[in-house]
């Protein structure tokens, strides 16, 4: 079995796998009303989207957010999102990219900081849970960083080594978290940040989806 055939995919979840950015922001928004601030546009949430996210609120209101602040915010915008996610769908060609690369020999799993109670049942109302060899979400308070969560992620696949792994998500995290176990990443344009954001992370920036799989088949080589 060649490298390419090893190449191990770990998706993201929000603006990745799923198209939610609309979602996201109004659920921003939601939170944004609780403490007085002005609404912003999707534009301005990817100029501006940044973790752990209290520094990503604090460029809008020119300060951290309180404990109290962050608290009451996070509940907000959690319940918005679980309203606004229904009318939510994949991203285009999700299942047929899902579907192919482990037909070619090659395994995928995904990991969300998206809490893991709610993913679990999201994932497979969408069915596509088979294509993943493992499936986790964030445990633990929300808001922060996915580095450490990735690297549980690599502990609990079987023998799946991060030289091998390409992580695609849609955030400059994302590539943080490859980073912080040595694995390679692929940012997509499509969810969290601007092209411009991500480029930043150093790692290869690409517009749709089935870019970022062809070009996983690649990287590892």
């Amino acid at each position: 079995m060649g490298t390419s055939a090893r190449t191990h995919l770990v998706w993201d979840w929000n603006g990745t796998l799923l198209d939610d950015t609309h979602a996201v922001v109004g659920a921003t928004n939601a939170a944004f009303a609780e403490i007085g601030l002005a609404p912003i546009t999707v534009e301005q949430y990817r100029e501006n989207y940044r973790v752990p996210i209290p520094t990503f609120y604090e460029r809008f209101l020119g300060r951290l957010p309180t404990d109290a602040e962050w608290e009451r915010m996070d509940v907000v915008f959690h319940d918005h999102y679980t309203g606004l996610r229904i009318a939510c769908g994949l991203t285009e060609g999700v299942a047929e990219l899902l579907a192919g690369w482990p037909a070619a020999g090659r395994s995928q799993s995904l990991l969300s900081m998206y809490g893991h109670e709610h993913l679990v049942p999201v994932v497979r109302e969408f069915g596509i849970e088979r294509h993943f060899v493992r499936v986790d979400g964030r445990t633990g308070p929300s808001g922060g960083s996915k580095a450490l969560h990735m690297e549980r992620h690599f502990a609990a696949l079987d023998g799946i080594a991060p030289e091998h792994a390409v992580i695609i998500g849609d955030a400059v995290d994302d590539a943080v978290a490859a980073a912080h176990v040595g694995a390679r990443a692929v940012l997509y344009t499509g969810g969290s940040h601007s092209r411009a954001g991500l480029e930043v992370a150093g790692v290869p920036v690409v517009d749709t989806l089935a870019e970022a799989v062809a070009l996983a088949a690649e990287i590892v080589r």
